[in-house]
């Protein structure tokens, strides 16, 4: 058993609408085994991971995979459910998983969940599982067999997990519904979608003043600023020198502080200092970064930190230094050891407390109290180990933010004013913070940016205080989000939706095959189907709204880029692509296209073909259903219209809404823009899918007819070239479906008996639904040219060519055929075969070359050639009408 490949699906998938990583694994010579083959494996196994006993499996109840060890399941399933194990005993928490079989018997694809935040290049599940195959393997050749170390990938995933204060933030967003993107493996988090984006790393915001945290960067600045603003503070001054440093040791006499000018996370802080050696050595130590330090009068009293958000006190709390305490019959040394066993100390900021620290620091400290690491203190006496109360040096803290006096509440709201800070920790030192605040005694002696939220996590949703400053009630956090998938028309509708949303004034980021375009701009040039490209929409801060084509092979292989849309668009169902990425039949590819659907927002809408057979089988409860035939009298309309539904058809010639028992005409459709005057029946269906798409995001229905008549920009979709007395129409048909469309088009305008056949088809497709699209073309078409992409996408030279000439020989052998090698042969030959008056259907891989040949050849775009138009010596009538 091994495992052969493995991907995450970032988003949304088919499995599960949160990410999860799906691994190949092949099962060698356990194929068609399972555990009730091997005696005695289900015991071992549990007794090696008692936990196993509460997985529910597919029983929904604790001990139902239990049940499937003893009456038999297949390894790669095993697997799965021990992985689940060991990520559960390393800390992270996941609960599904699934395994499902493959086209080989020998290969099935294990599935299962990952962390929300967890990085996107994390190689943690898939680490896992290796581990999982390595426990098991021994125990089908009744080898012995133990649970792996897992310390090393508990430090790795330690390391690559949000902090408590990124994740607090993130689920308090998540809670509020707001789209939450952590980027890379920092702290960093993205909020919200387009105009809404808000930004967050740790506890600073997009609105946290850059000013701001260079003056809580800047200790010396800070007691100054503060200072002159009448609030209390240490008295104490900056030096650059040690003699600079005594001589402030001498002026405010002992005990003094000393601490980094820039210091952070109490490092290098020194308290109690009553002696110029002391002061001399704490300056050696705080200084040796650069920068000076600060010399301060230490005040009386307990350490209290206060967490400030938008103004206002969300948390406080008393800080305890580093410390242990002695039992009679423990030395330090073992009292330290004891108190790092605690599950909630960490190293770092990854746990609620971070693991004391025996070093240099806590031996001096040690010695001043007159021990050693080997001494054994009495019951009950503390031992510190540090000075100062900071959490990131070992500290603890107890909350108070009950007790915070008024006085001491406007102090610190004063404080983050002062300072300019939107998010702020505030260092006091204080007799009491329930007391009134003294005057002469105790005061301000740090202002932190991104302050540290772990030692308030317990106590207070300091997480949801942060996201309500940044969201308060009743603001945005979405824009409006537009999905469309199907098998053909997705670019066309993309464009369309764009395009009407634009002229209701919005900024649209759209994103297509062709690239990703951000107000009307092509910003990306790429296949930009896939979640990556949807987040560069969703995280432009520039957008009012997204138009997202959302592709088979970016879903399977990724996820979807967001969580929710508001609008679902599933233009068609028919026959592509299968036999990839584990598709294999149209209903794997109906089951994936139909997560757009099921991933918009309830109360949204999804718009569907009700002239597609598979399309009407769907259904998606708790949203809106809009249908869009070409047939007014289909009566799935009829019927959805009569019970209040909405719907968009083809009628008499026009494009019609049908609501609220209103039947109101949009536009004619030989005014549809690049529809060839009606001619184009696939347009048509994209501008009514369109329409549906952009009215449920409010444009009006005046909007909708203006911008419907002024759509041009569809390049590479029955797109019209001229070149000398031959027209040459330009589109992306690569399945049988699209080719049928576009040829009934040609039929429609030229007459299929005028028309020369230029043909690529993709390497990658199924040689039966090669075999079904040169079928299709010998049914329409006398005169053919094949050529073959430049991208053979794994054929052999000459392969698909030969294959679709074979079956146009089969279906059509009057068709006169041409097979060259390229495309730069392809098109000079179609033109060569064609007359004067004739039109070449020229089918292409890539739109750029295609052009720039033509180009050189002469060709020219014309306007859109309408049937009603005088078109080659003769009158057309066609008037769209069912």
């Amino acid at each position: 058993m091994r495992i052969e490949s493995s991907r995450r699906l970032r988003g949304p998938n088919r499995y599960l609408a949160r990410p999860v990583q799906v691994t190949q694994v092949r099962l060698d010579g356990l194929t068609g085994r399972e555990t009730c083959d091997f005696p005695g494996l289900p015991e071992r196994l549990l007794g090696l991971l008692p936990g196993l006993a509460e997985h529910h499996c597919a029983a929904g109840a604790p001990g139902g995979f239990v049940k499937r060890l003893y009456g038999g399941t297949y390894f790669g399933h095993t697997a799965e459910h021990i992985a689940i194990e060991l990520s559960n005993l390393i800390g992270r928490t996941v609960s599904f998983g699934r395994t499902v079989g493959t086209s080989d018997p020998s290969v099935f694809d294990v599935i299962m969940e990952c962390p929300l935040d967890e990085p996107y290049d994390s190689e943690m599940s898939e680490l896992l599982l290796r581990a999982a195959i390595e426990l098991v393997l021994p125990l089908t050749r009744d080898e012995p067999s133990s649970v792996p170390d897992l310390t090393g990938v508990r430090r790795q995933y330690e390391r690559e997990k949000p902090g408590p204060s990124t994740e607090a933030i993130a689920r308090a967003a998540r809670e509020r519904g707001i789209p939450v993107e952590r980027i890379s493996d920092l702290s960093l988090l993205r909020l919200g979608y387009g105009r809404h984006r808000r930004l967050v790393w740790a506890a600073l915001t997009d609105q946290t003043s850059a000013i701001g945290v260079d003056i809580a960067g800047d200790k010396e600045l800070t007691r100054g600023l503060l200072g002159e603003a009448g609030i209390p503070v240490a008295d104490g001054g900056a030096a650059d020198s040690v003699e600079e440093a005594l001589a402030l040791f001498d002026e405010l006499g002992p005990p003094v502080v000393v601490k980094p000018r820039g210091g952070r996370q109490g490092r290098h802080v020194y308290l109690g200092l009553d002696t110029e050696d002391a002061v001399r050595a704490a300056y050696a130590a705080a200084a040796a970064d650069g920068g000076g330090v600060v010399v301060e009068r230490q005040l009386d009293g307990c350490d209290y930190r206060v967490l400030t958000v938008g103004g206002e006190i969300v948390a406080a709390a008393e800080r305890v230094a580093a410390h242990v305490i002695g039992d009679g019959r423990t030395d330090v040394a073992g009292l330290v050891e004891r108190a790092n066993e605690d599950p909630r100390r960490g190293a770092g900021h990854d746990r609620a407390l971070t693991r004391l620290a025996v070093d240099a620091v806590a031996e001096t400290l040690l010695r001043r109290q007159g021990l050693t690491l080997r001494d054994v203190p009495e019951p009950g006496r503390t031992v510190w180990l540090r000075d100062n109360a900071n959490l990131s040096t070992g500290g603890t803290s107890v909350d108070v933010t009950r007790r915070v006096h008024p006085s001491v509440a406007d102090l610190c709201r004063r404080v983050a004013g002062l300072v300019g800070l939107d998010i702020a920790g505030i260092d006091l030192r204080l007799p009491d913070i329930a007391a009134e605040l003294p005057l002469g005694r105790g005061g301000v002696i740090e202002v932190n940016a991104a302050p540290g939220l772990r030692m308030h996590l317990e106590q207070h949703d300091v997480g949801a205080a942060i996201v309500d400053a940044l969201y308060p009630a009743g603001a945005p956090s979405r824009i409006p989000v537009v999905a469309i998938t199907g098998t053909n028309g997705k670019t066309t509708v993309a464009r369309l939706t764009t395009h009407l949303l634009a002229g209701a004034g919005l900024r649209v980021g759209v994103t297509t095959t062709d690239g990703v375009v951000v107000g009307g701009r092509l910003v990306q040039r790429a296949d930009a189907t896939g979640p990556r490209s949807a987040q560069i929409v969703l995280g432009d801060p520039t957008i009012d709204a997204a138009v997202l084509e959302t592709a088979r092979g970016g879903l399977l292989r990724q996820g979807l880029g967001y969580d929710w849309s508001d609008v679902g668009v599933i233009t068609n169902l028919s026959s592509d692509h299968l036999g990839q990425d584990g598709i294999e039949s149209i209903e794997d590819l109906v089951d994936v296209k139909s997560v757009v659907a099921e991933r918009v927002r309830e109360g949204g809408a999804v718009v569907l073909n009700a002239d597609d057979p598979r399309s009407r089988e769907l259904d998606f409860p708790g949203r809106e259903i809009i249908w869009c035939s070409l047939d007014p009298r289909n009566p799935l309309v009829r019927r959805h219209w009569d019970s209040g539904g909405r719907a968009y058809l083809l009628a008499d010639g026009w494009l019609v809404e049908l609501a609220g028992r209103r039947w109101v005409p949009l536009l004619a459709a030989h005014e549809l823009g690049g529809g060839f005057g009606g001619a184009a029946r696939h347009l048509v269906a994209n501008a009514l899918a369109a329409t549906a798409a952009a009215r449920v995001l409010g444009v009006t229905t005046a909007g909708v007819a203006e911008r419907l008549r002024t759509f041009t920009d569809n390049l590479g979709r029955g797109t019209l070239m001229r070149c000398g007395e031959v027209h040459v129409l330009i589109d992306y048909a690569h399945n049988p479906a699209a080719i049928a469309a576009v040829s009934d088009l040609v039929e429609r305008v030229w007459g299929c008996e005028r028309a020369v056949a230029a043909v690529t088809l993709p390497g990658d497709r199924r040689d039966d639904l090669l075999r079904e699209s040169a079928a299709m073309v010998g049914a329409r078409f006398g005169r053919v040219v094949l050529y073959e992409d430049a991208d053979r996408r794994g054929r052999a030279v000459g392969e698909v060519p030969g294959m679709l000439r074979a079956e146009l020989a089969r279906v059509a052998p009057q068709a006169s055929c041409v097979e060259v090698r390229t495309v730069e042969e392809a098109i000079p030959a179609a033109l060569a075969m064609a007359r004067p008056g004739d039109v070449v259907l020229l089918i292409y891989e890539k739109i750029e070359p295609v052009l720039a040949l033509l180009g050189a050849l002469g060709a020219r775009p014309t306007g859109e050639v309408g049937v009603a138009d005088v078109l080659l010596g003769k009158t057309m009538a066609w008037t769209g009408t069912v």
